[in-house]
């Protein structure tokens, strides 16, 4: 359980939600560590009254609890628009591919598989960690990040995210930011905590996600779109990421086009 060297977490105000003490307890210990402000819920009723009172910026929540569970929380939390904008990242020991599809599409962001490996945990939180603005409580620790980190990643991740399809190579990336690969490397890893070929890959796999949920194109059409020229490698890596293939996923999801 190594600390957040880089700081990406500090101040970060996170909710844990488990009705099982040790598991509970060991997720906010090492979220403490890593300069967090932790809340704890009890049960999905719990997390949505902690919710409301704390305002976190994330949710850590176990699917399976008595009375009220995750899934059931987690809807509610979407249905309330002072909750609704919170992202819930879901903790469970089974992920089927079921489980998963039901957790979507209660309105999760992402899973987390119990027992925790905290690299991933670290990992999820900072992929889904919105900034923090200057106006909120721990924004000052961000704006310490020096602000040629942040203009590199603001620059490099614009031109990443209109061109999902062909994006740009790191050479030509770090040529049209005006720095040295290893320099936008740097940049990336102090502002987000992954390297760019993990953020591209997991926007990458976001668009293809709500590509499926949200229109009709063909499965090989959405891999073209997000820069897979090969349906199979694009199947693998979206089973990879979610638990299942992108035909179960559009099965199961329901469409809002």
């Amino acid at each position: 359980m190594s600390s957040d060297h880089h700081g990406l977490l500090t101040g970060a105000r996170i909710l844990v939600v488990d009705d099982v003490d040790s598991d509970r307890n060991l997720l906010a210990h090492y979220l403490q560590r890593q300069g967090c402000r932790t809340y704890v819920g009890l049960d999905g009723e719990d997390a949505c009254r902690k919710a409301i009172a704390v305002q976190p910026d994330i949710i850590l929540m176990d699917v399976r609890m008595p009375g009220c569970d995750g899934l059931t929380a987690c809807r509610q939390l979407g249905e309330d628009a002072r909750t609704r904008d919170i992202p819930v990242i879901f903790l469970t020991a089974a992920a089927s591919p079921e489980e998963r599809v039901e957790g979507l599409r209660a309105g999760a962001v992402d899973y987390v598989i119990k027992p925790f490996d905290f690299e991933e945990v670290r990992l999820r939180l900072v992929i889904h960690l919105k900034p923090l603005r200057p106006s909120e409580p721990g924004a000052d620790i961000a704006q310490q990040q020096p602000r040629l980190d942040r203009n590199l990643f603001e620059s490099a991740r614009k031109q990443l995210m209109s061109r999902l399809d062909s994006p740009p190579d790191l050479a030509q990336l770090a040529q049209s930011t005006g720095t040295s690969q290893r320099r936008l490397s740097e940049a990336f890893k102090k502002c987000v905590g992954v390297t760019i070929f993990e953020f591209l890959r997991e926007e990458r796999m976001k668009e293809a996600r709500h590509l499926l949920a949200n229109t009709s194109l063909d499965i090989q059409a959405i891999a073209l779109e997000v820069g897979f020229t090969s349906g199979a490698n694009f199947a693998t890596a979206f089973r990879e990421r979610f638990g299942m293939s992108p035909s179960a996923y559009r099965r199961e999801r329901p469409r809002h086009d």
